[in-house]
């Protein structure tokens, strides 16, 4: 058996360089790992895959990431005969921080292990984009430049990590939605993507916020007004630097202090109760 801590993310910047021929879109993301995630505990078993869940009861238990990610690695690498998964939700649901993508890359890594194949990571990464554009970059973690639909992925080296605090202000939006709108907008205001790389690297939060942007944001807040609300809050309490994630509807503040992180989150929590006091990591799937 194994038991497994899978981070979730944060997207520092988001920018769309254009669209592919197949209809996807063309990414230039900064991302990197939190400590705020969810627990999976494998345990290798005779015939088929079975998984149960705690922590959100919203989640579906026969199409999660967890289970395709176990087919996929039974097709693809081994042929391992079943395994039960037991996840323990704690990383928000539908909010762009790649929670479920999290779960299927702590799948791939785990029944790798379990099942003694020593599949490189690089093949693994090769196979979770195949589940989910955000599992290659699960696998690794860390900070780092990503790109493609997902599969280009350039570490960066950081030392220190930022504070966090992370809201869900609305209810979930849909990726395909959110894409869409963002298709529909006639003027889009883009990130400083390489300026924000170089603040990041030195952990220059006043920087970063003036080169650091999401434009799907721009985007989301037209269905989601609460979620400006909510960066405004970040700000008002302390926030050097405040955005949302990924396609939302979670939005996250920086802050300078781990002191100062907490005392926003103390505030912000009595209003918002899906809110969260957390970090970033230099990883992304540990053992427990």
């Amino acid at each position: 058996m194994l038991r497994l801590h899978a981070r979730a993310k944060i997207n520092w910047t988001l920018d769309i360089l254009g669209r592919r021929e197949d209809g996807y879109h063309r990414m230039d993301m900064l991302m990197e790992s939190v400590e705020l995630g969810d627990e999976l505990t494998i345990a290798l078993a005779e015939d088929g895959f079975t998984l149960s869940i705690t922590g959100d009861d919203r989640l579906a238990t026969d199409d999660n990431l967890v289970l395709r990610a176990a087919r996929a690695f039974q097709t693809k690498i081994s042929h391992v005969a079943g395994a039960k998964f037991t996840l323990t939700k704690r990383a928000p649901v539908g909010a762009g921080m790649g929670g479920g993508s999290a779960d299927a890359a702590a799948v791939l890594i785990g029944l790798n292990q379990l099942c003694e194949t020593n599949c490189p990571l690089a093949s693994l990464m090769e196979l979770g984009l195949t589940i989910g554009a955000d599992v290659p970059f699960m696998l690794q973690g860390g900070l780092a430049r990503v790109g493609g639909i997902g599969e280009v992925i350039q570490p960066i080296p950081v030392k220190q990590p930022v504070p966090l605090v992370v809201l869900q202000p609305c209810a979930a939006l849909s990726t395909k939605e959110v894409f869409a709108a963002y298709d529909d907008l006639t003027l889009v205001e883009h990130p400083q993507t390489d300026l924000a790389q170089t603040a990041l690297v030195y952990r220059d939060l006043a920087q970063l916020s003036g080169y650091a942007g999401n434009v799907l944001q721009q985007a989301s807040v037209t269905k989601r007004p609460q979620i400006t609300e909510s960066i405004a809050a970040l700000q008002a309490c302390g926030a050097v630097f405040a955005t949302m994630t990924g396609s939302g509807s979670a939005v996250f503040g920086a802050f300078e202090t781990d002191r100062s992180a907490a005392d926003a989150y103390r505030t912000l929590h009595k209003r918002w109760k899906r809110c969260w006091l957390t970090k970033t990591s230099a990883e992304s799937i540990t053992t427990l």
